[in-house]
């Protein structure tokens, strides 16, 4: 297992050696939401961590403004260690990571959009430990769920208007406007 840093301070993305998701990113805020996936619940148990998110072989947690660094780091490395070597499951049941809030029909806008998302976008943003999922696109407006090392990081503002929305207005010109929810 290694450890990388991401561009948010709050959040450390640890590299495994296995796949734990065969694609997509699965987001937790807590506990609650955690309730399928055994990993994640544990490491919410170690204190000050308030987000996981797993990646095809990655995890990246949150801190919260009450957790020290020394212990999550270390709490975190020995959570996902022993998960591993136990066999257990990531996720029980079946996996969705994407949110189920947009509409069926598919235009060919939307098509555009999310092909860009995938074939570029996002594993750009995994490489930081984060993910960026689409969720809809309404009269020019493209609107992005930004999750893991993403969802709060001070640098994300200018990734998502500098970055993502150039590169999606480069691509699909019918976009005016990409926005975070």
């Amino acid at each position: 297992m290694s450890l990388e840093f991401t561009p948010n301070p709050n959040s450390l993305k640890f590299l495994v050696n296995q796949t734990l998701l065969e694609k997509g990113a699965l987001n937790y805020k807590n506990a609650e939401e955690a309730s399928y996936s055994p990993l994640a619940k544990k490491l919410f148990q170690v204190s000050g961590i308030v987000g996981v998110m797993i990646g095809r072989n990655f995890v990246t947690i949150t801190k919260g403004e009450s957790g020290d660094w020394d212990q999550i780091h270390q709490s975190t490395v020995d959570t996902i260690k022993d998960h591993l070597k136990s066999g257990e499951k990531i996720v029980e049941g079946e996996v969705s990571s994407a949110p189920t809030n947009h509409t069926s029909a598919t235009g060919e806008v939307e098509s555009k959009i999310r092909q860009v998302l995938d074939d570029e976008i996002r594993p750009a943003v995994a490489m930081d430990g984060g993910d960026i999922t689409f969720d809809k696109y309404v009269d020019g407006v493209v609107y992005l769920f930004l999750q893991g090392s993403c969802s709060g990081c001070p640098s994300s503002a200018m990734t998502l208007k500098m970055g993502i929305e150039g590169r999606l207005k480069e691509l699909v010109p019918e976009i005016k406007e990409v926005v975070a929810i």
